[in-house]
């Protein structure tokens, strides 16, 4: 493995009043394997140079738009450019900047969700293929280790074949209309313009479908979606609920809703099989709650005994010290930077080491989210996701 450097990466968004920006970087830093070295962290040219200079950028890698900072990267020799680049704007950028710097060889991370359409999707996916080129998507609670610790116990068999699945996403902090104030994160989520398609169902919706998709392994089959707008002048929806028909004749229920009054971030994945239960709460995260059929209830803890080689090499602390958010965000960067230091030294990446939501992931919830609101807004009551 190339372990000679700390791998270099770009930023594009995430300057000054971002939220999730500051995240990437915390993320990205924590365990010492990469660097920030350049940037455009804003769509305004002034506040982009001024995000950068905060961070101590070189001014000549402290650019005022991400065209700028491509057109700079390729001018660079080999050795002095970026390793990958990492998009956390708006999700209306994520396209354009994505595919741009795919197509000139750049690996990519990107924040959920991945694009506005699944034809943007499916060109996304097509780059990636034929540059060859790592593509990490941050559905980040897919990080946590106990997480992959419930993925492994659900594909060992440990709680027999699956029967319902129930994925439950709540907040409330767009119970009160906070996008008509001087609320940056919720005024762009709130604008079709900028978000897209969906409001809640894209910003949380995304990762309750892939926390269920990738614990459970399982496919959607067909879903019947209500969405709902409660808050007043909203075009988007702020309260998702559906039922699901998952592969294998699974049956799962999945909500995604912003307006819960007192719920903060409130995410749970409980599945059901015919020879136990398995039970997680991201507000809770070190523990995991195992009922084998006709047994007392056990509680998994994180770096505790029993647990399998991805939930022991997700976590960096002894039992009893919490880890939670940000550890979990870096475990997708720690996934990323293994299958680029991999390539670059010409070998397969390691299986748990190089684990992380790929471009297909993001494609598929794309997609996913599309279906969802034809279901909604269709007089069926069964919408197949063909």
């Amino acid at each position: 493995m190339n372990s000679s450097r700390k791998l270099r990466y770009a930023m594009v968004g995430g300057g000054r009043d971002a939220f999730i920006g500051a995240v990437h970087r915390k993320a990205a830093a924590l365990d010492g394997q990469i660097e920030l070295v350049a940037g455009a962290l804003s769509a305004n040219p002034d506040k982009a140079r001024a995000s950068g200079r905060d961070l101590f950028l070189a001014d000549d890698r402290n650019h005022g738009s991400w065209q700028e900072l491509l057109a700079d990267e390729l001018k660079r020799p080999a050795h002095e450019r970026i390793d990958f680049v990492s998009i956390v704007t708006p999700n209306h950028l994520h396209f354009p900047v994505a595919q741009a710097f795919v197509d000139a060889g750049f690996h990519v991370v990107c924040d959920k969700p991945l694009v506005h359409t699944s034809a943007q999707a499916l060109a996304l996916v097509a780059a990636v293929q034929r540059q060859g080129t790592v593509f990490g998507v941050t559905h980040n609670y897919t990080g946590y280790p106990l997480v992959r610790q419930m993925r492994e116990m659900v594909r060992s068999g440990a709680i027999g074949t699956i029967r319902k699945v129930i994925v439950e996403y709540h907040q409330g902090w767009l119970a009160t209309a906070v996008e008509a104030t001087n609320n940056k994160q919720a005024a762009w989520r709130m604008d079709p313009a900028q978000s897209g398609m969906a409001g809640a169902m894209g910003d949380i919706g995304s990762h309750a479908e892939n926390l269920l998709t990738t614990v459970t392994g399982l496919e959607i089959e067909a879903i019947c979606a209500d969405l709902s707008a409660m808050g007043a002048g909203r075009t988007l929806d702020d309260d998702a609920n559906m039922l699901l028909h998952l592969k294998g004749g699974v049956r799962g229920v999945l909500v995604a809703s912003q307006i819960c009054v007192g719920c903060e971030n409130d995410l749970r994945l409980r599945v059901f099989g015919t020879e136990g239960t398995l039970d997680w709460s991201q507000e809770n995260p070190n523990r995991l709650l195992h009922t084998p059929l006709n047994e007392a209830p056990r509680t998994l803890t994180r770096g505790g005994p029993g647990l399998c080689e991805a939930a022991i090499r997700a976590s960096r602390l002894p039992s009893g010290h919490p880890e939670g958010f940000i550890e979990a965000f870096a475990n997708i960067y720690l996934g990323v930077a293994a299958d680029i230091r991999a390539r670059l030294a010409g070998v397969a990446p390691d299986a748990i080491a190089a684990d992380y939501p790929r471009v297909a992931d993001g494609a598929r919830g794309v997609r996913f989210i599309e279906k969802v609101l034809e279901s909604s807004r269709s007089g069926q009551k069964w919408t197949a996701l063909d």
